[in-house]
């Protein structure tokens, strides 16, 4: 009762990655170590090179912003040069310096075999809010003390559970009847808030709100999004109403973290737009997890919402997750010289209905 799960484990694995360890993984096909290349230090790199010829894995985006051949379907494999220093793998992985670092080739596209301690690896960086770069490499053992994942704990892969662990009343601007419950997720990830306004019933459609915690412009005032004026309306219109549910979900800049937010921006200033710069980096228009919003609505006791979005990719979660959407509340503000063409992206590319 006391072994570790495989929820565990591979949290365990994407926090050592994040701390620059390599890791082990096991499958049928072999016994591979795996490193994240941003957390990497300069004399692992040498150690893993001293072991073999490691195999650098990208995903599909990043491989095509470098017109790398791409056999895996989602992702490339190359051979990591032994000549190649520390600087040549971070400018790799790193598409917010490919204008200082242009001449990176040529590369030797590996094809053939089982990816899965790639794909995994990939996978892993992404949930420790690491660019989507590894380095594998085939071993006949794993060192001592070295986090281990094996086949089973790659075949398991069951959505994350969150339990509320605390709530307290918590006088609001706009209402003096607040109350935020805290919610923990089972992988050791971030916690989840949900804003409790008032007492909204339980058997009608709540208010409700799906917000995802953006630094920038929740906190500093950031004129490139929308997204302080929407938490901002959303809070003043639950608290006119009398009651209502916002729900903080930790997915900055999409789910993708703000180091990687912040390296988005940097591309943006290179002349890419929002969906483009996430591809750039090596990740999907959007990594975020709506089903999240529909566990902690459903765990206050609530079954239906009146959905103040713009998203439609809430809507649609909310429904398969068995939250009713009873409606879909505009939520239009924000607008401003510095993010016009940032929301006309959102409408033309990620459908938002603005």
């Amino acid at each position: 009762m006391l072994a570790l799960t495989a929820t565990e484990r591979r949290a365990r694995a994407a926090h050592d990655l994040r701390l620059g360890l390599p890791v082990g993984i096991q499958t049928s096909h072999g016994t591979w170590l795996v490193a994240a290349v941003e957390s990497l230090g300069a004399s692992r790199w040498a150690a893993l090179k001293a072991a073999g010829t490691p195999e650098l894995a990208l995903t599909a985006w990043r491989s095509e912003t470098l017109h790398i051949p791409v056999y895996d379907g989602d992702l490339a494999r190359i051979e990591a040069p032994q000549t190649r220093d520390l600087a040549w793998l971070k400018a790799m992985a790193d598409p917010s310096i490919d204008l200082a670092t242009p001449m990176k080739g040529p590369f030797k596209p590996v094809r053939g075999g089982d990816a899965t301690a790639h794909r995994t690896a990939i996978r892993l960086c992404k949930k420790a809010h690491l660019l989507p770069a590894a380095l594998v490499l085939a071993v006949k053992s794993i060192p001592e003390g070295l986090s281990v994942l094996d086949a089973a704990d790659l075949a398991e892969d069951t959505p994350v559970q969150l339990h509320e662990v605390s709530s307290a009343r918590v006088p609001l601007e706009v209402s003096k009847l607040g109350r935020v419950h805290v919610f923990r997720p089972d992988d050791g990830s971030e916690e989840h808030y949900a804003i409790e306004i008032g007492a909204p019933d339980r058997h009608q459609p709540v208010l409700a709100r799906l917000h995802s915690a953006c630094f920038t412009g929740d906190l500093i005032g950031s004129l490139k999004c929308d997204c302080g004026p929407q938490l901002r309306a959303a809070l003043a219109q639950i608290g006119a109403q009398g009651n209502g549910v916002l729900l903080y979900m930790n997915q900055e800049g999409r789910g993708i973290g703000l180091a990687n937010k912040m390296r988005a921006y940097s591309l943006q200033d290179q002349g890419f737009d929002t969906v483009e710069a996430n591809h750039r980096l090596g990740f999907e228009d959007d990594e975020r997890d709506f089903a999240l919003g529909a566990q902690m609505l459903k765990a206050l006791g609530f079954s239906a919402v009146r959905l103040m979005t713009n998203n439609p990719g809430k809507l649609e979660k909310m429904q398969s997750s068995g939250v009713l959407v009873a409606e879909r509340v505009p939520l239009k503000v924000g607008e401003n010289p510095h993010n016009i063409a940032y929301l006309a992206v959102k409408a033309s590319k990620s459908g938002h209905m603005l």
